[in-house]
């Protein structure tokens, strides 16, 4: 147990993308890489980082409804076949891209040791597919942090749904009330709440191209080593 913030915390739960790390850049390299296999428009980053945040299906239906509604192209929605080879191709490259044009946000690596140092279990909680997840924190040197990794495809829902924390506090023992969600988007917030955790944003994050602090939490902050203060 911790007070943090004023808050009473038994536990952590942690969200990956625009959280502990800017991944923007493999995103845009990925989804780039599979727009050309389909050929495809190629797509602003500007407009795909509203589309990141609520897992790999989202994101990929969102790109391919985007592109073929572009002059030129079909204007019809994705059919499930084509769903199906996005996804495909999108999970090929993506393992292989997976922390190559990535970084760690300032103030993460202490944050983090701050958290554990206070003997807080931390899981990290993503919408990002488990393995990707977890071979993301070995590369950037941050798995050791966590006690529990757990991904989009890890529960029958993703967040914003309160199922993924929910099962997180019973796999930790934990109450919701004495779980702390941080984050850096909606996603997080309404998942939080609707579990009835706590929940903090950091305000450097993606939130679906829109300002965090615009989001309902129990605090904003503008870095991971805030919490300890």
């Amino acid at each position: 147990m911790a007070k943090l913030l004023g808050m009473q915390v038994d536990a952590c739960m942690i969200d990956l993308d625009g959280t502990l790390v800017d991944t923007m850049g493999d995103f845009d390299a990925v989804v780039a890489q599979m727009l050309q296999v389909l050929k495809l428009p190629a797509l602003p980053r500007s407009e795909l980082q509203g589309m990141v945040g609520k897992g790999s299906e989202y994101l990929i239906e969102a790109v391919l409804t985007r592109q073929l509604a572009l002059p030129g192209q079909s204007g019809l929605a994705p059919t499930q076949e084509m769903l199906a080879l996005a996804w495909d191709i999108y999970q090929k490259h993506y393992a292989h891209v997976n922390g190559q044009f990535s970084q760690i946000y300032p103030g993460v690596l202490k944050g983090l040791q701050g958290l554990s140092a206070l003997g807080l279990p931390l899981v990290c909680l993503t919408n990002k597919p488990a393995a990707l997840a977890q071979s993301l924190l070995q590369l950037k040197g941050l798995e050791s942090f966590f006690t529990l990794t757990f991904g989009g495809d890890s529960f029958e829902r993703k967040k914003p749904d309160p199922l993924p924390l929910l099962k997180t506090c019973e796999a930790l023992g934990v109450h919701p009330d004495r779980a702390l969600m941080v984050g850096d988007s909606s996603n997080d917030a309404q998942a939080a709440q609707a579990a009835g955790c706590k929940v903090v944003l950091l305000t450097y994050g993606y939130n679906h191209g829109r300002p965090a602090r615009q989001v309902p939490a129990d605090h904003h902050l503008d870095s991971l080593t805030q919490l300890l203060d």
